[in-house]
């Protein structure tokens, strides 16, 4: 089995850096996981989540040169989008969207009005007398 765009392999941590981790693949072959391609959130410190050893699910993004780009979190992709799709469609509830547009937009321009009147209120005290024209 040759190592192609898109399939999903198990490999082993061989190697860990500030900028990725190494990972070998069944047919021996190695692999790079980009520090940002390990978790969803922002990663700051690889350690955190990988050691050398450890067994991962990664998916093959790309092939150049005979250097393997793999992604542990498009890996996870899959499972976490069709669990979140479903989360969506549980969280339409039309409760939330009885509030028309007209609802909104009056009670949103209500509120940018309060904190304009008291910016200027703030502002206007602060420009006082001084620095008037001498004439």
């Amino acid at each position: 089995m040759s190592v192609e765009v898109g399939s999903k392999l198990q490999g082993k941590v061989t190697g860990i850096t500030n900028f990725g981790a190494f990972v070998e693949l069944p047919e021996g072959s190695t692999g790079l996981v980009h520090i940002s391609e390990v978790a969803d959130k922002y990663v700051k410190d690889i350690n955190e989540h990988l050691k050398v050893g450890d067994e991962v699910e990664v998916k093959v993004i790309n092939v150049n040169d005979g250097k393997i780009g793999l992604s542990i979190k498009k890996a996870k992709e899959n499972v976490t989008s069709q669990s979140q799709s479903h989360n969506k469609k549980r969280n339409s509830n039309p409760k939330r969207r009885s509030e028309s547009f007209e609802a909104k937009m009056n009670r949103f321009l209500k509120d940018s009005e309060d904190r304009l009147a008291s910016l200027r209120k703030n502002t206007e005290s602060k420009r006082g007398g001084r620095g008037a024209k001498k004439g």
